[in-house]
């Protein structure tokens, strides 16, 4: 008995292939953001989440990124900006997002080191919740005043400070520049309100007007409008002076002994986004800042290009995490 032969179309000969290759991705165990790395999946772009305002550190060292990272990943980039005080919300959204390699989250000191030291709650687990990547860059920060203050120096501010403790406002920028200036406070033995912004530029904005009367911010925020004199520099937080702003003392030379605080930047994946894919974004990031424009555009910028490995950025985090426990004990900071 002889049976019917179907005849193949071109059609059912291609899904045929599809199956075949949807079967072989199941039986290896990949999805297929996996299978294709960084590929453009469905044509989509990879976000980078920031949860600051455009404008601030975090943004800014992103933004140098993104043209060579993209270049390098062959791949559209779009940082998507999720301001929120502290960075506590934009940090959450990358944190919940898928691990499909289709997101990626800038950090810094303050989201994923300070954070947690100063909230009871955290919607967020800066360890558990993320893959470290990279450290970028770090730099210093700079204690500024409106020029409506009648000081010329931290000894004036500092006078000007306890003669009325709780008048003076101190502007947030986020949770690195919240905790040098509680620490600021409390070695200094003055009291100001912290008011908190949604980022740098908005608490640069709250000083130059007036709004606010000091801040933290960093030498690349600031530096432009100390020598127009739209702002008073009151000294620097690191423990080294800023090239920027060499004939601004530290704090540590204006009677803070031992006074230290930097911020630093770096870039995270959700928990669980595949190594082959983290893997080659760290390449990219690697070669990004190889590139001499990159360096130039950071070194004017005051920035400090640090670029170490995913272990080494995972062990810094913790690092910074324990200590920063330490600083709010020390200083006796009531968490939130």
């Amino acid at each position: 008995m002889k049976f019917p032969v179907a005849s193949i179309g071109p059609l059912d000969a291609l899904c045929f292939l599809c199956c075949l290759c949807l079967s072989w991705l199941w039986c290896f165990g990949a999805t297929p953001a996996a299978a294709q790395g960084l590929g453009n999946i469905g044509g989509r772009p990879i976000r980078i989440i920031v949860p600051v305002a455009p404008g601030g550190p975090s943004d800014t060292a992103v933004r140098i990124l993104v043209p060579r990272l993209s270049e390098a990943l062959k791949q559209t980039l779009v940082v998507d900006n999720r301001p929120s005080n502290n960075g506590v919300a934009g940090t959450e959204i990358a944190a919940r997002a898928n691990p499909d390699g289709l997101t990626l989250n800038i950090g810094n000191s303050g989201t994923h080191a300070i954070n947690p030291s100063l909230y009871k709650t955290l919607p967020y687990d800066p360890v558990r919740d993320f893959v470290p990547i990279i450290q970028i860059v770090t730099s210093g920060m700079v204690l500024v005043a409106t020029p409506k203050l009648p000081v010329n120096s931290f000894r004036d501010f500092v006078a000007l400070a306890k003669k009325d403790p709780g008048k003076l406002n101190m502007a947030v920028a986020g949770a690195t520049g919240e905790l040098a200036g509680d620490a600021m406070m409390a070695m200094s033995g003055i009291r100001m309100n912290n008011v908190r912004y949604k980022g740098s530029s908005p608490a640069e904005i709250a000083t130059l007007s007036g709004e606010s009367d000091a801040s933290m911010l960093t030498p690349l925020a600031s530096m432009q409008h100390i020598a127009s004199g739209r702002l008073k520099a009151m000294g620097i937080s690191s423990s080294k002076r800023s090239p920027l702003l060499p004939n601004v003392p530290t704090l540590a030379e204006q009677g803070l002994s031992g006074y230290d605080f930097q911020i630093w930047h770096g870039l995270f994946a959700p928990l669980k986004t595949p190594e082959t894919i983290t893997q080659k974004v760290h390449k990219a990031t690697m070669q990004a800042l190889d590139a001499p424009e990159v360096k130039e555009r950071f070194s004017m910028l005051g920035f400090t290009i640090i670029g170490n490995t995913a272990t080494e950025f995972a062990a810094v985090v913790k690092s910074e995490l324990a200590k920063f426990r330490r600083v709010v004990a020390d200083a006796g900071i009531k968490l939130e």
